[in-house]
Parts: C-alpha cells; structure tokens; sequence
C-alpha cells in the first residue's frame, strides 16, 4: 500500500518538475529574444520617430497627402502610394505616418472639409503599409530560413500593394448608411 501511493507521488513530483522546466526554459527564451531582437528593434523604431517628428517630414507628407482624402480616387491613390514595396517599410515604422495623416484627417473631416463618408475609407487608404516595416523583423524573430525571407519580404510587400487600394474600395462599400445623420 506504501509503495502505490510512493509510485504516485513520484509520478506526479516528476510530471510538475518536466511542467515547471518546461515553462522556466520558456521564460528563459522569451527573455532571451526580448533582449536579441525586440529591444533593439524598439530602439530603432524610436529613433525613427523622433527623426520624423524632429525633422517635421511627417507634417509635409500630411499636408501633401490630406487633400486626397475628399474623394474615392484620391484615397484609393494614397492606398497605391502606401504600399509601394520599396516605400511601404519606409512609412510603416511606428505608424507615425499614419497617426499623423490621420489626425489631420480628422481634423478635417471634424471641420467639414471632408465627407465623414470617407473616414472609413480614410483610415485604411492610410495605413496600406501596416506590416511592411515588421515583416522583415518577424522572420528573423521567428529565426526563418534566409530562403523564406527572400521570398516573403517580397511577397508582404507586393501583397499590400495589391490589398492596401482593395481595402479602400472595400471600406468606402461599407461606409455606405454609415453616416446617413451626420449630413
């Protein structure tokens, strides 16, 4: 009778060790990629922010860019233009571009300016570039083979280019009776 309920307790001793190994060798890991990878690229992106916002490009880019945002083909071209392969990772860091494209937007919109129809639209013809500027890090966080980040950097890139106008012209069907109250 001892030497059942002594199997037991050893069994279960052995199953909580290789449980609590298992999440400490996790936790060491996860620490260990946060330290390699996620830090260094957080201090890229900051550097990145504080140069736009320092050097003002950001607020020219906005002003050059909000008056595309009254009308469909105007937006639909911001969402080209965002996800030009070669620009897309460019803008994307830190979505400040898009935060402040968006803020004077909706400004805008807030004014008058333009149609709350094309908030909606808006919004996604702005951030065409979501996940350019990441995917390059995510393959090397997930430790990807130097074939699989030849082809899929290109492949992300590319795709927006292809998804970011699509979305905009998605989202302005959608917006449809959105904003009957607001005319």
């Amino acid at each position: 009778m001892m030497s059942g309920v002594t199997n037991s307790l050893v069994v279960v001793g052995r199953g909580a060790g290789t449980v609590v190994g298992t999440l400490y060798q996790s936790g060491r890991d996860s620490v260990d990629q946060v330290i390699r990878n996620v830090i260094p690229f957080m201090a890229f992106i900051s550097f990145v922010i504080g140069l736009i916002l320092y050097t003002g490009i950001g607020t020219v880019i906005a002003k050059t860019v909000s008056p595309l945002a009254s009308s469909l083909p105007g937006l639909v071209l911001m969402g080209i233009l965002g996800g030009i392969p070669f620009l897309s990772p460019v803008l994307g860091p830190g979505a400040v571009m898009a935060q402040v494209i968006g803020t004077l937007l909706g400004v805008e919109i807030g004014l008058g300016h333009i149609p709350p129809q094309f908030a909606l639209p808006a919004f996604f013809a702005i951030n065409s570039q979501v996940g350019c500027d990441f995917i390059p890090v995510g393959l090397a966080l997930g430790e990807a083979e130097q074939e699989t980040v030849e082809i899929g950097v290109p492949a992300v890139l590319f795709s927006r280019q292809i998804t970011g106008p699509l979305a905009v012209v998605i989202a302005y069907l959608a917006s449809f009776g959105l904003y009957a109250g607001s005319h």
